[in-house]
């Protein structure tokens, strides 16, 4: 697996499994956790989190499924923007790692900006990185003046990621915000790499990759995959999707197809302000 150095020295995998929307049903329990233990066994041991998704259900279905494997995998949680208080972000991560069965995050970041200074999330996570709870911590859709600002307060300098809206349809981030983390050497890890199924109906995307004998999905991955400095966590909860996410490492796509792609979904020709999901 590919990787990727954190500003902590960590090796981040550039591809990973998210999971949203998991542990929200009991009847789909058992699939999320059969096609999480699919991916780590391909190698994909990456798995991105948060409190928010089930409302903590997602995090209880990685407990399961990963086990005894917590050693192979690098675990990626977020907390709430109105738990992240200086002591509501230690209990949230504490709540977190209990949902998870685990005793420490690789990484942990603040899902977006609220109200809470962001002063009181920074030296909480430090408390928690100095505890041993967490490895690294980041922050997720924060735009370029969030970054700045972020940058400059105490522990600011630690930021590891930042985790955006980016896939085909949403370049954006590439006016101002990509090249920004680019010089400081900041990893962007990209949230909805098919936008949530919508680019799997486009006629591009589709030619590409039947003429490839492909799918659609593993197409934008794969694009995802050619930007410097970008991780994908694309959702994972079928081992069919799982599969053919893990192929998407392998699939080079040539300088033509790279040309077709960039003249269907052009880049950004003036600053977009930043997109969530």
């Amino acid at each position: 697996m590919q990787t990727l150095k954190l500003p902590s020295g960590q090796a981040m995998p550039v591809l990973g499994m998210g999971t949203w929307q998991m542990g929200e049903s009991t009847r789909n329990r058992q699939r999320e956790i059969a096609a999480l233990r699919h991916g780590l066994d391909l190698g994909l041991s990456l798995i991105d989190t948060a409190e928010m998704y089930g409302e903590g259900g997602a995090e209880t279905v990685i407990a399961e499924a990963v086990g005894k494997r917590r050693s192979e995998v690098f675990l990626v949680s977020k907390v709430y923007p109105h738990n992240a208080s200086k002591q509501g972000a230690i209990a949230a991560c504490e709540r977190s790692l209990k949902r998870l069965n685990t005793d420490y995050l690789d990484l942990y970041l603040l899902h977006w900006r609220g109200s809470v200074p962001l002063t009181e999330t920074l030296t909480a996570f430090q408390m928690l990185q100095q505890a041993g709870k967490i490895r690294a911590y980041g922050v997720s859709n924060f735009d370029v003046k969030d970054m700045e600002e972020v940058s400059q307060l105490k522990g600011g300098n630690s930021i590891a990621t930042n985790q955006v809206l980016y896939n085909l349809t949403r370049r954006g981030i590439e006016w101002n915000l990509l090249p920004w983390c680019r010089q400081h050497d900041l990893p962007i890890m990209a949230y909805s790499p098919i936008e949530q199924g919508r680019l799997l109906n486009d006629q591009t995307l589709t030619a590409v990759a039947q003429a490839r004998g492909v799918t659609t999905a593993q197409v934008a991955i794969a694009w995802l995959l050619h930007q410097e400095g970008v991780i994908v966590i694309p959702k994972a909860s079928r081992i069919e999707h799982v599969e053919q996410n893990y192929a998407a490492l392998k699939l080079k796509l040539s300088a033509e197809e790279l040309a077709t792609l960039e003249a269907a979904f052009p880049p950004p020709a003036k600053p977009v302000p930043l997109e969530m999901l």
